[in-house]
């Protein structure tokens, strides 16, 4: 079969600060082109409506496949289908990816018969088998993870191994385009998959069922050794949690003399246990190092089961600036924050070196604050679940509250971007731009166009055609398992030693540190 594979536009932060390639998809397409099927792929995040129409009418495929990862693509993947089944309606449609798992029902509802079918949990795990009973003319909800507006099929199951799907890469038409940072270009790349914590706010961990799985650290070697651009994100929810697998990882790596330049994630109590691993890394090319800290003080952190001390957060700033690495953190901004609080983290943020991102606490579908959200949300427009608008009640009126965000959020683009940055990164900016690369340099100066308070009070006024259903009754406890879309496989699931598995289990429940 033919088959189109589709990833929606860039999202709000996404058009500034990165722009990752559609690595999940890829690893579909690669699974669809293994199992015998021709496949062609566009990314919406590099190109227009327009390209995607001229493929479609080139390629006349039999499938169109779309990424649904995030929630706020789901109005723009909802219309693709619509005018697509309108312009070609033998076109069967599917829709996969990470959000769309935990709202297939409401996603095909929405649809009104547009869709075919929904693709739940990992998508390269039952994408060949899918297309295989399409064109055999067999029963489709057979298949693992399939939902219809007739019915759901098997619970969705796992890729047999990391090591055995490898993504398509070769068809992505513009690779140029992406970057994260001054890592321009770069690819990316997956370790492990999972996360064995259970954070309130995250799904990564309702999703895989807190499994954690990780590919052998030579194939892993083998792919960074095929991939031509210099530098690579970690797409890892949490990197270098099993420390031998990370250690594996680098010397495989140093005995092939591969030299690349890394960016990744992680946990600060996973830095500091395993402190060797990242300095082997910081030697072999690891610049950049994301630590989600998510809040600066115990009452914080305590609100989002990430039981890491805020002490603990800040000795793993300091190892990281030992070891010479360029740190970014995250923070949440909850709408119950108040001009001294914003204030407040203003503050602390211009004491520190490292890059300081702010995201707002938002409720997704998946997630523990989803269920026990007492304060109800404010709005049902997918667009706004970007973790750059409030869906939820904020203590400021809402326009002050976007006014104190974004005044919040220019102490990165006072410290990080513009003139400054550019001074700082004169010699980088003038090598990538000496080899046809701009996307570090244009992202200086966007900043202002993009986190612009009046913007983001418009996104509200904006008429949407697409609701969420109403939200669920708040409950005051819940069955984890409910939450999961892969189920729970327990200890057997993950791929850690019994001290890592420990060390597990002591930070992310239970008496407090």
């Amino acid at each position: 079969m033919k088959v189109l594979a589709v990833h929606p536009s860039a999202l709000m932060y996404t058009k500034v600060f990165l722009r990752l390639e559609p690595l999940g998809l890829e690893l579909v397409a690669g699974a669809a082109r293994q199992a015998g099927h021709d496949v062609r792929m566009i990314d919406l995040q590099v190109e227009t409506h327009d390209d995607y129409w001229s493929m479609l009418e080139d390629f006349q495929p039999d499938v169109v496949c779309y990424g649904g990862n995030y929630l706020a693509n789901v109005p723009e993947i909802l219309d693709l289908c619509r005018a697509t089944h309108y312009r070609m309606p033998t076109i069967r449609q599917v829709v996969g990816g990470h959000s769309v798992s935990f709202i297939a029902r409401d996603v095909l509802e929405l649809a009104e018969g547009t869709i075919t079918c929904i693709l739940k949990g990992e998508g390269d795990a039952s994408i060949g088998l899918l297309l295989d009973t399409m064109q055999a003319g067999g029963d489709i909800l057979e298949v693992p993870g399939v939902v219809t507006l007739a019915g759901e099929g098997p619970s969705p199951i796992f890729v047999e191994s990391l090591d055995t799907v490898r993504p398509a890469r070769d068809l992505l038409r513009h690779r140029n385009k992406y970057f994260i940072g001054t890592l321009d270009p770069a690819a990316s790349i997956e370790f492990a998959r999972g996360c064995p914590w259970d954070c309130t706010f995250c799904s990564a961990w309702t999703f895989y069922g807190r499994s954690y799985r990780t590919a052998s650290p030579q194939v892993i070697a083998d792919e960074l050794e095929e991939i031509t651009e210099p530098g690579i994100f970690i797409v890892d929810d949490v990197a270098f949690v099993h420390e031998e697998h990370g250690m594996a990882i680098a010397n495989e790596i140093k005995k092939r003399g591969i030299k690349k330049e890394y960016y990744l994630e992680t946990r600060a109590d996973v830095l500091l246990r395993n402190k060797e691993v990242f300095k082997v890394w910081s030697e072999i090319g690891l610049s950049y190092i994301f630590i989600g800290m998510e809040a600066v003080d115990e009452e914080g952190l305590k609100q989002f089961r990430k039981r890491v001390s805020a002490d603990k957060n800040f000795e793993a700033l300091d190892y990281a600036r030992s070891l010479g690495l360029i740190v970014a953190i995250n923070i949440i901004a909850d709408p119950s924050w108040d001009r001294e609080r914003f204030e407040t983290i203003r503050k602390w943020c211009l004491e520190i070196p490292e890059i300081v991102n702010l995201s707002v606490t938002t409720p997704y579908p998946g997630t523990e604050i989803w269920h026990k959200e007492a304060r109800r949300l404010t709005t049902r427009d997918y667009r706004l679940f970007d973790i750059q608008h409030a869906v939820l009640p904020t203590k400021l009126p809402l326009p002050e509250f976007y006014e104190e965000l974004v005044k919040t959020q220019q102490v990165l683009n006072t410290k990080h971007m513009g003139w400054q940055a550019l001074k700082d990164t004169a010699g980088i900016a003038a090598r990538l731009l000496r080899n046809g690369q701009t996307n570090f340099v244009k992202m200086l100066w966007k900043f202002n166009s993009v986190f612009n308070p009046d913007l983001q009070l418009a996104d509200h006024q904006r008429p949407a055609r697409y609701l969420m259903p109403m939200q669920p009754d708040v409950v005051a406890s819940i069955d984890r398992k409910d939450l999961y879309v892969h189920g729970p496989g327990g200890r057997r699931s993950r791929a850690l030693d019994d001290d890592t598995e420990q060390f597990v289990d002591k930070t992310r429940m239970g008496a407090e540190v």
